[in-house]
């Protein structure tokens, strides 16, 4: 039995918490196929294929602990799914988050882009 579009969604959002907090490089290459492309940020230049997400995220890693996550689903299609989420990091700052994450067929990310809008930490 195959999974649900919401099952993977959730699945592979389970799997980009345990690597956002442990910062392991296996568990950060799980979520990407080999040929992935990242996007961070509108005028970056995208991270592509899994051993420079892999490098990329570990330079840019939060220390675990020092922040906490919130999401939902906006909307799920058979290969996509629209994530909206709430990162705080109580010491310093905020950001609403908007995940657009584009599967490939073992419900790994071949494209995986975040918009990240700072907030007052204090609202």
């Amino acid at each position: 039995m195959s999974e649900t579009a919401s099952e993977r969604t959730a699945n592979w959002i389970a799997g980009y918490l345990r690597a956002w907090t442990s910062n392991a490089p296996d568990d950060i290459g799980a979520l990407f196929t080999d040929d992935a492309v990242y996007l961070t940020a509108p005028d970056a230049e995208p991270r592509r294929g899994r051993a420079a997400i892999v490098a990329g995220w570990v330079e840019d890693a939060d220390t675990p602990g020092e922040w906490s996550f919130d999401w939902h689903v906006v909307h799920e299609a058979s290969d996509l799914a629209v994530v909206q989420g709430r990162t705080e990091y109580p010491a310093e700052r905020d950001y609403l988050n908007l995940w657009v994450i584009r599967f490939a067929p073992d419900g790994r990310a071949g494209e995986f882009t975040e918009w990240y809008m700072p907030r007052d930490h204090r609202a």
